[in-house]
């Protein structure tokens, strides 16, 4: 059995690390330089870096923060967030990201993800999900839909479908966040995370909703997921990556790390 992955979550916003609550009233809680550098000495797995306005302001990623973190971290590094075409994600990883995360331009545009794969491999894509749970119709039969631009534009698309279309087109990994449970401290979404774990073939970062260690072994065991991104949790200095993976190992969940 693969280790179960614990991953910081750097939401960035003109340069500066933010957290709101359900994509809304976000803050400023740092730098996101100084921030990575802190989680991987803590003994994160991963970092994850979002620019959170990129998409929805329709301009590029900032580089110069992507650079800037890579050069602290030497732990995989999958960055987000305004990346349309192929020399974005190009750009992306010569700035020093392991992985390229496409969210609202996959949606738009789903040739990307295999433009992507076919260029650096399906291991560097990862398909970023914003994912409302609205009911169940003809439309959305799994009763969960895909929002894009920061939670701004539902598009009528239903996420397990785009999933396995995602995964079809060469992604390697999923980020599947739960608008719903995002900023709550309350816990995963665990019935979408086990939804799209158990339909799709590639691994499965669940996030939105992490306030306890409780919560990660809820959605590592019941939800399925292959890793459990987290954000305010670790941010306000509530808890530390060696405390949740030493809780998770008394629970036998098989983490990365001594603590």
């Amino acid at each position: 059995m693969l280790s179960k992955r614990i991953i910081p979550c750097l939401d960035v916003r003109d340069g500066r690390t933010t957290k709101g609550i359900k994509f809304k009233d976000n803050i400023d809680i740092g730098d996101p330089v100084e921030m990575g550098r802190f989680y991987y000495e803590q003994g994160a797995d991963e970092i994850v870096f979002y620019d959170i306005t990129a998409s929805s302001d329709r301009r590029p990623i900032m580089l110069d923060v992507v650079r800037r973190v890579a050069q602290t971290i030497f732990i995989p590094f999958s960055v987000g967030g305004g990346i349309r075409t192929l020399e974005d994600m190009r750009d992306v990883l010569l700035a020093g990201a392991e992985k390229v995360s496409v969210n609202s331009a996959a949606v738009l545009n789903p040739d990307i993800i295999r433009q992507g794969a076919e260029a650096f491999g399906s291991q560097c894509v990862v398909l970023g999900m914003d994912v409302k749970k609205v009911g169940v119709s003809e439309k959305i039969p799994s009763g969960y839909e895909m929002v894009i631009n920061g939670g701004r534009t539902y598009m009528g698309i239903d996420a397990l479908w785009w999933a396995q279309e995602a995964e079809r087109l060469g992604a390697g990994e999923i980020c599947l966040n739960s608008i719903d449970a995002d900023g709550t401290k309350t816990g995963y979404e665990l019935e979408l995370t086990k939804l799209i774990s158990t339909s799709v073939r590639i691994p499965v970062i669940a996030s939105g909703g992490a306030g306890e260690p409780q919560h990660l072994f809820d959605v590592l065991d019941r939800g399925c997921a292959d890793a459990a991104l987290i954000a305010s949790m670790v941010h306000y200095g509530t808890y530390t990556i060696a405390g949740i993976k030493g809780f998770l190992a008394e629970k036998g969940v098989k983490v990365r790390g001594t603590w």
